[in-house]
């Protein structure tokens, strides 16, 4: 016996499978796309932090 899906078939088992993922493991996507936005913030502050002007290690130490 062989198995065969077509295109419709096999989207409709992927979309139906990562539903009831999605569902029961709640949790796990939650911090999934908690770390993807974490990262994507800090792309954003390096690549904002390579258009400013460097500051010396002696002014931030005196601050601190």
């Amino acid at each position: 016996m062989q198995l065969t899906l077509d295109d419709e078939k096999t989207k409709a088992l992927l979309t139906e499978v990562l539903v009831e993922m999605l569902q029961q493991k709640r949790e796990v996507f939650y911090e999934i796309i908690l770390d993807a936005l974490e990262e994507v913030g800090l792309a954003n502050a390096i690549l904002e932090g390579e258009e400013t002007e460097f500051v010396d290690e002696a002014e931030i130490q005196a601050i601190l």
